[in-house]
């Protein structure tokens, strides 16, 4: 949900912080689609991460099976430091600054974990529904989130597309639980989302 004072804070740190230096660590996430070859070893030693954080940020519960196409997503640490055109502030900028970038880096940190847990939550749906097979079929239900005739008549992902499969995917899930969290919530709980 769109927080004003949130979105005022967070803008306030970034410029406090550009404009009077300090410190500050991001987190990048990095969007990686599976190719031929690849191993979760390969794509964690490209990256410089963990192969179990890879894995627990896209729920993969059997490290050594991945498939071609499928879509990782992973944060990569990144600490940057800004430099203050100026050497001299008072006591009370500096102050200032580094309680507005404390809320920007925590900021940011919640909103990766929101985006981490969403890319993980859609990840483990897809996997369960069709092991990440665009052509997968289950009677009526096809696809990657194996949605029936009728869902994708709404939401689209008809063709063998894997995007295209997945917008639908996201779209069902936006209109039917909000957030694929609530989505992969309901289906550890019934079985089906």
């Amino acid at each position: 949900m769109f927080n004003i004072k949130k979105t005022l804070t967070i803008a306030a740190g970034v410029a406090g912080a550009l404009a009077f230096g300090g410190a500050h660590a991001s987190a990048d996430t990095t969007d990686y689609v599976v190719q031929s070859g690849d191993t979760l070893n390969k794509i964690s030693a490209k990256y410089n991460v963990s192969v179990d954080k890879i894995a627990a940020q896209n729920n993969i519960s059997n490290v050594n099976w991945i498939v071609t196409g499928q879509h990782l997503s992973f944060a990569t640490d990144d600490t940057t430091s800004t430099q203050a055109a100026s050497t001299t502030s008072s006591t009370d900028n500096t102050a200032s600054t580094s309680t507005q970038t404390a809320s920007t880096t925590t900021a940011a940190t919640s909103s990766t974990t929101t985006s981490s847990s969403e890319t993980a939550a859609l990840n483990a749906l897809i996997a369960r529904e069709s092991s990440g097979n665009v052509n997968a079929t289950n009677g009526q239900y096809y696809g990657l989130g194996q949605l029936s005739a009728q869902a994708r008549s709404i939401y689209g992902g008809n063709t063998a597309d894997y995007n295209d499969q997945l917008n639908a995917i996201k779209a069902y899930i936006a209109a039917r639980y909000g957030t694929a969290v609530n989505a992969l919530a309901h289906s550890n709980s019934t079985g089906w989302y």
